[in-house]
């Protein structure tokens, strides 16, 4: 099943770039063959493997229960924040498909508060960053990236349980060797806010991305079968 062969916005904007794009997808589907995902899973996972051309995340990749429809809920309704661990995620996301839905994002790890705040408590600035959105108001109904930090991740943890934080969904792809494994191994035990994640080491930034642009495109079907 194709789910976004007739999009517009959420497509590349040449007919070469969508032709190049649907003919990895085509080998993709081919290379693999049987898999254990829905069709809607299967579209983010396949784009995570367009993203890297690496066949292992047909497996590693894992979904709540209501991953999806609380992801598209949270894109179709407009207005809802992305905020990402780092600027590579906020940069990586298509401009043009975030405003056709009404979505920003936002990022703080660089932001001179965060660093401060970072030495004095010795904790990492991407901890800070997420204490900051959510100081913010931002976290709460919001999309989470998270590509790079597993300490932004454990930190999300931490608010879900002890804050009752309330995302309407965590990307959670931290890439990495000290605690990356951990951090989503945590994440995949949390039943009250819908995920995406990866078992392991694996992860990255790129990878964020391409689930969000993957459910864009879900989304820009489900707006037009309903036009």
């Amino acid at each position: 099943m194709t789910i976004n062969a007739a999009n517009t916005v959420t497509e590349q904007l040449t007919a070469a770039g969508r032709a190049i794009e649907h003919d990895s997808f085509a080998i993709i589907d081919a290379e693999v063959g049987s898999h254990a995902y829905s069709d809607e899973q299967w579209s983010i996972v396949r784009r995570m493997i367009h993203a890297n051309a690496d066949f292992e995340f047909n497996g590693l990749t894992e979904f709540h229960p209501q991953a999806i429809n609380a992801g598209l809920a949270a894109i179709l309704k407009g207005g809802t924040a992305i905020i990402a661990d780092v600027e590579m995620i906020c940069v990586g996301l298509s401009a043009t498909r975030l405003a056709h839905f009404g979505l920003f994002t936002h990022q703080f790890i660089s932001d001179a508060d965060v660093i401060e705040q970072a030495k004095a408590e010795e904790t990492t600035r991407a901890v800070q960053a997420m204490r900051k959105a959510h100081r913010l108001g931002l976290l709460e109904n919001a999309i989470i990236g998270i590509g790079n930090a597993p300490t932004a991740l454990i930190e999300v943890m931490r608010l879900i349980r002890e804050e009752n934080l309330r995302p309407a969904l965590v990307i959670g792809m931290p890439v990495g060797f000290v605690s990356a494994a951990e951090s989503k191994a945590l994440l995949a035990q949390i039943d009250a806010v819908p995920w995406i994640g990866i078992r392991g080491r694996k992860g990255g930034s790129t990878l964020v991305v391409a689930a969000i642009h993957a459910l864009l495109g879900i989304a820009e079907s489900r707006q037009r079968n309903v036009a």
